[in-house]
């Protein structure tokens, strides 16, 4: 019987090794790099910084008196999409009212809106800025005017399912860059 238990026991004692621990959750870790900036290039009556990250701007697309430009970001799966018109028979009251209806539209899926008001009376850009939070279609939307003659209406697009946890680091870079797309902006006229 000792012959049975002691390697038993001595088997027992040394076999047993570390107790298994469950895998820890692993979180992907999206790094940008450095933002670098140069001035845009484009033909329309305004000039502002721009991302060398983003895609040069090729087309301008033109509706009547509307304007479009498309700031991509293929690396993210993003794009900057601005809209130009010149303010005619005192209607900025109007684009002013779209704009701001624009941003609403995301009321259904988005957390928050965080509205934040920009001034640049030196170079005679007045706007806002909207944060949304949430897994709204758009994480960005803003509108920049001289009150007379421009208005600029912009929004921020990922080409993804919204997912507000899994684009939030490529939201963040991207609205660095609209916030120093609206300081940088100046009218050329």
């Amino acid at each position: 019987m000792k012959k049975v238990l002691f390697p038993l026991f001595f088997l027992t004692l040394f076999s047993c090794g570390d107790d298994s621990l469950p895998k820890p959750n692993g979180y992907l870790r999206l790094d940008y790099p450095t933002a670098k900036y140069n001035k845009s290039k484009i033909p329309l009556p305004f000039e502002f910084d721009k991302n060398e990250m983003s895609e040069p701007i090729k087309n301008i697309k033109t509706t009547g008196e509307i304007k479009g430009i498309d700031i991509k970001y293929p690396s993210m799966k993003a794009t900057i999409y601005l809209t130009y018109q010149k303010i005619r028979n005192n209607n900025l009251d109007s684009l002013l009212r779209d704009a701001q209806n624009l941003t609403q539209t995301h009321t259904i899926k988005a957390d928050e809106i965080l509205p934040k008001e920009f001034l640049s009376p030196e170079n005679k850009v007045y706007g806002m800025l909207y944060e949304i939070g949430g897994d709204a279609a758009s994480q960005s939307q803003f509108y920049l005017t001289d009150s007379i003659s421009h208005f600029i209406s912009g929004s921020l697009y990922f080409y993804a399912k919204p997912n507000y946890d899994s684009i939030y680091p490529a939201s963040e870079y991207l609205k660095k860059d609209i916030k120093r797309l609206m300081e940088t902006l100046v009218w050329k006229q």
